[in-house]
């Protein structure tokens, strides 16, 4: 259960990132909000849709370079940003624990429901595994246990797409920051394909990604005073930014829309039409990517696509001296 002070501080969070994203132009409103209980679950059905192919992709790389990350890195403890169910992960967990061999697993997430649930599983599936979960948002990581040279940071789904340039080279430097040199980070990314295979994975025929998508007004209204925001004056789209290479996830307002936060002593006005903008999911290129990961003192060393070539991971080794500060 979340604590009434954890529900304050995530009150007084999202209200700043109200204030400072819903009167931009468009409106925006950063994607950590869309991961509540409900909506963590409803991602976990989106990862099993037939439109979706990440999570298929990425589990099939895991499937057989698992074995070869652990070679590499010697990792014995593995520590995972956004962590979620941990479905994917499992496939690393059972190599890590192969022969009884104890490890530690530090999941990080922003849902403590799912997160917590998860990890008591996990230490059910894995009795050598030492589970050490974290209920945190992965822009402010807390301090990584393990030895220097064997900690192993995952950063999967294709989340770093979700962050605008800006907000990846800043990720990019914590990331550098909160690893010793000799620690790993295996970094998951979508690559560009065609355009209408992109939109589907994020405009599935079932509606799930509509309902996820739609779930985030429901978030708002239930974490902060506010009247006149209701989720039936919104509908979900997926468009192709073809010049910024990525998918735009959008709520369109169907009628005019005027929201009074209370608690912030805002009034908030969309136009029939208009949209919020709620996610961004660029798509890479993976030789620019290694170069951007290089740039920031984490030096790829491997890096593999599925068979079809839709997505990739790169495993990057953290260097004494990086490139740029």
């Amino acid at each position: 259960m979340t604590s009434t002070q954890e529900q304050t501080d995530q009150r007084h969070e999202l209200e700043e990132d109200l204030r400072e994203g819903f009167w931009a132009d468009p409106p925006t409103l950063p994607p950590r909000w869309f991961y509540d209980e409900r909506g963590s679950r409803l991602f976990d059905r989106i990862t099993s849709l037939p439109e979706y192919y990440p999570t298929r992709a990425e589990r099939e790389i895991l499937q057989q370079r698992s074995a070869q990350i652990l070679e590499v890195t010697g990792a014995r403890s593995v520590h995972e940003l956004g962590a979620g169910t941990s479905a994917k992960t499992r496939v690393l967990l059972d190599e890590l624990t192969a022969g009884g061999r104890p490890a530690t697993y530090a999941p990080l997430d922003i849902s403590s429901e799912v997160l917590l649930e998860t990890a008591e599983q996990l230490q059910s599936e894995y009795p050598t595994l030492a589970v050490e979960p974290a209920v945190a948002d992965f822009h402010h990581l807390p301090p990584l246990a393990g030895a220097d040279g064997e900690r192993l940071l995952l950063f999967l789904g294709g989340t770093i797409g979700n962050f605008t340039e800006d907000e990846r080279a800043g990720f990019l430097r914590m990331v550098r920051a909160a690893l010793a040199p000799g620690d790993h980070f295996l970094l998951g990314a979508d690559l560009v394909k065609d355009a209408a295979r992109l939109v589907a994975a994020y405009d599935d025929e079932v509606g799930v990604t509509a309902e996820f998508n739609l779930n985030l007004i429901d978030v708002i209204d239930r974490m902060t005073p506010v009247t006149g925001l209701r989720r039936e004056d919104f509908e979900h789209e997926a468009v192709w930014d073809d010049e910024a290479s990525r998918i735009e996830m959008r709520l369109r307002a169907v009628r005019d829309v005027e929201a009074d936060f209370t608690g912030i002593g805002r009034t908030w006005q969309l136009a029939k039409g208009e949209h919020l903008r709620t996610e961004i999911s660029r798509k890479f290129d993976p030789g620019e990517l290694r170069d951007e990961l290089a740039g920031h003192g984490l030096q790829p060393v491997a890096g593999w696509t599925d068979e079809a070539g839709d997505f990739s991971l790169t495993l990057a080794r953290v260097v004494e001296h990086p490139s740029v500060p």
